[in-house]
């Protein structure tokens, strides 16, 4: 799964890490000219970054990576962690150049910071920055998207982290892999890649540093190009976690579930916790609430019951607030978590301030 399911010990406030930008909107080089630029509010172009990153027990590091991304511009609008899975989550917008001025700013400050050999967490991880998805939002296309991946993902094999591209990021390989897919690149986890990548998992783009191999402490990124999609856990206790693994491989796509689903049962030790923890990687053409029905009648037919679900990271459109909130038993249903409205006013923001009349 590429965002980590996950009970999110702590979140935000993000607000507090945007530092001003003074003029607005940065426009991508090719863009800019001697004079201001002038346009109107629908030529702002957003793009999102949902950086997960292998460290979700030191907050003061989580802090400091969060500060770090917000210096190169973009606007950060939320950030989740989590003990169990070791793991956390960015999600920040902005220009096409900022957004990846700040990935790669991110990327370093967690090759400095993380140490695979010692990291432990339920959660399938191959690099410090395991997962680097790039989605447009507002006057962007998905090509712009797959430029972004591969610009950053060059860089982060210069930096000598190996990358390898999924999703939509593998249209600008010659020949991409078929069965391409986060779970093939990640199963076995960092540790498998150590003595080498095995025949048929090499990296798109290798590190030269490190022929053949990983970074021996930061592993791999994979780095992706994608739409909107929902990463949420439903929580469920009186049920075995045997029962939760096998309701969650009738789910998913592969097991011939709902399509676009991606699903795993995993056990939180910390918080002594069940979950069912999924990707939806088009909610727009598989509802959410279906599926959650469906985990509703199954769980219930084991005998145990739904007890909260959460969603990480901005919650999509399809999710309809207050509806999904009784229905789902939503933690944190704030209306500022809505993706639409924190890009709607970034939007009215960045292009009133570019506006000359």
């Amino acid at each position: 799964m590429e965002i980590p399911s996950w009970s999110s010990a702590e979140q935000g406030p993000v607000e507090s890490f945007a530092p001003p930008r003074p003029g607005g909107l940065r426009l991508p080089g090719a863009l800019r000219s001697g004079f201001d630029p002038v346009y109107h509010v629908s030529m702002v172009p957003v793009l999102e970054a949902v950086p997960n990153f292998s460290e979700g027990r030191d907050l003061g590091w989580i802090k400091e990576l969060v500060q770090v991304i917000a210096a190169e511009g973009p606007e950060v609008i939320d950030w989740t962690t989590d003990r169990d899975h070791h793991r956390s989550v960015v999600n920040y917008i902005g220009d096409p150049e900022s957004v990846e001025a700040a990935s790669i700013a991110a990327a370093r400050f967690a090759i400095e910071g993380i140490d695979l050999r010692t990291h432990e967490g339920v959660h399938p991880r191959i690099g410090a920055l395991d997962v680097l998805p790039f989605v447009p939002l507002h006057e962007l296309t998905m090509d712009s998207a797959v430029e972004s991946a591969w610009r950053v993902g060059s860089q982060l094999a210069e930096e000598g982290v190996p990358v390898f591209f999924y999703g939509e990021a593998l249209r600008g390989m010659s020949s991409p892999r078929s069965d391409r897919s986060l779970a093939s690149i990640r199963r076995g986890g960092f540790e498998a890649l150590r003595g080498g990548f095995p025949e048929g998992r090499e990296p798109d783009l290798p590190a030269l540093q490190w022929p053949g191999r990983p970074h021996p402490t930061a592993g791999a990124t994979c780095v992706g190009a994608r739409k909107v999609m929902l990463a949420w856990n439903v929580f469920v206790e009186g049920a075995s976690l045997d029962a939760l693994q096998l309701i969650a491989r009738g789910l998913r796509e592969s097991g011939g579930g709902f399509k676009h689903l991606r699903a795993m049962a995993l056990a939180l030790p910390e918080g002594k916790r069940l979950q069912i923890s999924m990707n939806l990687e088009d909610p727009e053409a598989t509802s959410p609430y279906d599926v959650f029905d469906a985990i509703q009648e199954r769980v219930e037919a084991v005998g145990g019951r739904v007890i909260e679900t959460e969603v990480i990271g901005m919650i999509p459109d399809p999710l309809v607030l207050p509806a999904a909130k009784d229905r789902f038993r939503l933690l944190n249903p704030v209306k500022s978590r809505l993706l639409s409205r924190r890009v709607s006013e970034y939007v009215s923001t960045q292009g009133i301030s570019q506006t000359r009349v």
